[in-house]
């Protein structure tokens, strides 16, 4: 007799380690996706240091804009049959010098029914993460937001 329990849903860290090659290059870990937050870290690694010796400012990139859109997937993945998350812009700050494993801490900056609520009257809603990168001491080493907007399918793909 075999076991006809379907096989349980990927989860949103498994889903973009499997799809989205930075995140394997880098080895992200997921240390908490829910609709409202998302906390990715950067191990340490030498491969991807600076001149410093801390991680490099497009590893910081990548794990920021990694955990925005971890959130984004969170709080919008039922909309993906109508609409494909984008992001709009971003925005970064070194703040102090990182050194070691660094994490990210990415916030959804609107409520999620009012981005869906725009969605739904036919507007291509924007809505901003903040998120906050920080070394192992707690020290936020830089902060980064990224705009995203959730572009219907029916949009014309010049529009972004």
């Amino acid at each position: 007799m075999t076991d006809a329990t379907p096989a349980a849903e990927p989860s949103i860290a498994e889903l973009l380690t499997a799809t989205v090659p930075m995140v394997r290059t880098l080895n992200l870990q997921y240390d908490e996706v829910t609709p409202e937050r998302a906390v990715l870290r950067l191990p340490d690694q030498p491969e991807f240091a600076n001149h410093l010796g801390g991680p490099h400012a497009g590893a910081m990139f990548t794990l920021a804009e990694s955990a925005s859109g971890a959130v984004v997937l969170a709080a919008f993945g039922a909309q993906l049959s109508r609409a494909v998350p984008l992001p709009v812009r971003a925005d970064i700050a070194f703040l102090k010098v990182a050194r070691g494993q660094v994490t990210a801490v990415a916030t959804l900056g609107r409520p999620a029914a009012d981005v869906v609520a725009e969605l739904d009257a036919g507007r291509r809603p924007e809505f901003p993460i903040a998120i906050a990168i920080s070394r192992a001491d707690g020290a936020v080493t830089g902060e980064m937001s990224v705009v995203w907007t959730l572009r219907p399918n029916d949009a014309p793909a010049a529009a972004g």
